[in-house]
C-alpha cells in the first residue's frame, strides 16, 4: 500500500502540469484518446516499479505488458477518463492496482487535481485521504437509486435493451465520471455503478476500495472480478442492490 501510494504521488504533479493546458490528443487504434500526460505517467510508474521490484509484472494502458504471468502484477491506468481530462474536467483518476496470483490485493484511485485518494487493501480496510471509509450504511433499493455510468454508448447493440431495462427499473441515470463514480460508491456518496466494455486496466484498481469499504464488485453474472473478466461490472453499496441489478440484467 505504501509503495502504491508513492506511485500515486509521482503521478500527481505530472497530471497537474498538463491539466487545462493545450494538449495534443492522439487517437489510438481502438478510437480512444491518449495524451502526453498518459504516456509520461505510465512511463514514470513503470520505471519506479522496475527499480523496486524488477521481478514483478506490469500491465498498463499505454505500453505492452511486461511479465503478465508474474506472481505479482501491477495494473496501471495513468489517466482513466482521458476525455474528461482533455476537457478540463476533474472527473478522471490515476488507477494503480497490485494483484497476486489473480487476486486483487491493493487498489488506489487517485484524483490529482482535487487531491482526493481512495485506497483499499485486501483484508485490511479502505481509506479516503487516510481516514477509514465505508459505503452508505443504508443503500437505496434499485427503484430509488441513481445509477452512475460513463456513457450510454457503452451499451451498444444487444446491450441497448439492457440499458432500457435498467432505466425503467431505477430512479434515474447520471452519465459521466469514469473511475470517479466508483470512488463515490466506496466513500459512501453514491449507491451504484453499472457498466460494460471495460478493460482490465479500467477495473483492476476499483475492487479493493469498494469491497474493503463494505461494497460489492462483480460482473453481470454475479461472479467476482478477475484479470480475465469480460468487462461488465456492477459496483454496489450492498449485496441486495447488486442482486436487484442482476435480476434486471438477466430478464428476458
Amino acid at each position: 500500500m505504501v509503495f502504491a501510494e508513492a506511485l500515486a504521488e509521482r503521478a500527481r504533479p505530472i497530471a497537474r502540469r498538463y491539466f487545462r493546458t493545450p494538449l495534443t490528443i492522439i487517437d489510438k487504434a481502438d478510437a480512444t484518446p491518449v495524451t502526453l500526460a498518459d504516456q509520461e505517467i505510465e512511463a514514470t510508474l513503470r520505471r519506479a516499479i522496475a527499480a523496486r521490484w524488477p521481478e514483478h509484472g506490469v500491465l498498463g494502458e499505454e505500453q505492452a505488458a511486461e511479465r503478465p504471468d508474474a506472481e505479482w502484477l501491477w495494473v496501471i491506468d495513468p489517466i482513466d477518463g482521458t476525455k474528461a481530462f482533455t476537457c478540463g474536467k476533474p472527473q478522471f483518476g490515476t488507477l494503480i492496482a497490485l494483484w497476486h496470483r489473480g487476486q486483487a490485493m491493493v487498489g488506489v484511485i487517485d484524483q490529482p487535481i482535487t487531491g482526493e485518494r481512495w485506497v483499499g487493501v485486501r483484508g485490511e480496510g479502505a481509506w479516503f485521504n487516510g481516514r477509514p471509509m465505508r459505503v452508505r450504511p443504508r443503500a437505496a433499493r434499485l427503484s430509488d437509486a441513481i445509477v452512475l455510468m460513463t456513457s450510454p454508448d457503452l451499451f451498444a447493440g444487444a446491450r441497448a435493451a439492457v440499458l432500457d431495462r435498467l432505466r425503467a427499473a431505477c430512479k434515474g441515470v447520471y452519465y459521466g465520471g469514469d473511475c470517479y463514480n466508483y470512488a463515490l460508491v466506496a466513500s459512501g456518496h453514491a449507491d451504484l455503478v453499472v457498466e460494460c466494455g471495460l478493460k482490465t486496466v479500467d477495473f483492476a484498481a476499483l475492487v479493493n476500495p469498494i469491497e474493503e469499504a463494505g461494497g460489492v464488485c462483480c460482473d453481470w453474472t454475479g461472479q467476482p472480478l478477475g484479470l480475465a473478466s469480460d468487462g461488465t461490472i456492477i459496483a454496489s453499496a450492498s449485496r441486495t442492490l447488486a442482486d436487484e441489478v442482476l435480476a434486471v440484467l438477466a430478464a428476458a
